[in-house]
């Protein structure tokens, strides 16, 4: 399994007095920019183990109190390897948002600049399915953001509360991918 995320997040994002940026109230790039990949990748595969990863600051020195980019590598607890490889100093605009699966009987990536196409599926006896297409990326004016798709967890958040539906996740859930960032922030000097 690997993961490839390389964004554009530039000063406009990091503007000097918000909380973007800061290690108390941002946490860093993979809470703030990649969490929901990690918790992909943890919902696909369980948790990791055996984790090595080195940060980078390419472009952000000035506007941010930690990395913009990282190369993470780590073991599958239930067995398998995987990697992240992210980054916001991408020039411009956002590059690619990418989950890649190798397989015995097959293998996929799922990928685009905004995760939004099935750039590869060859798996044995499947014939893969006529997908509608995606909504367009969040934009927020100076940039686009990720596939805009929040709006679905909040509805069930309320729908849930009204009685109407069972809630898709739980907290414990939320919480564990919160300890695996942590886990891989422990190897950062």
């Amino acid at each position: 399994m690997h993961v490839d995320c390389f964004w554009n997040r530039d000063d406009r994002y990091y503007h000097t007095g918000g909380w973007h940026g800061t290690k108390k109230l941002d946490g860093g790039t993979l809470f703030t920019q990649f969490s929901h990949f990690i918790d992909i990748l943890y919902w696909l595969f369980g948790d990791i183990t055996n984790i090595k990863a080195n940060f980078y600051d390419f472009n952000h020195q000035h506007t941010t109190e930690f990395e913009d980019s990282g190369v993470v590598q780590f073991d599958f607890v239930k067995g398998g390897a995987g990697s992240i490889n992210y980054s916001t100093a991408v020039y411009g605009q956002n590059m690619e948002s990418s989950l890649s699966i190798i397989g015995e009987k097959g293998s996929v990536k799922v990928g685009g600049q905004y995760m939004n196409e099935i750039v590869y599926c060859h798996i044995k006896d499947y014939e893969q399915q006529v997908l509608e297409d995606t909504l367009p990326p969040n934009d927020y004016g100076k940039y686009k953001g990720s596939a805009a798709n929040h709006q679905f967890v909040i509805q069930n958040v309320v729908d849930a509360l009204q009685g109407s539906n069972t809630v898709t996740t739980n907290s414990l859930e939320g919480l564990k991918v919160v300890e695996i960032i942590e886990n891989i922030y422990k190897l950062k000097n």
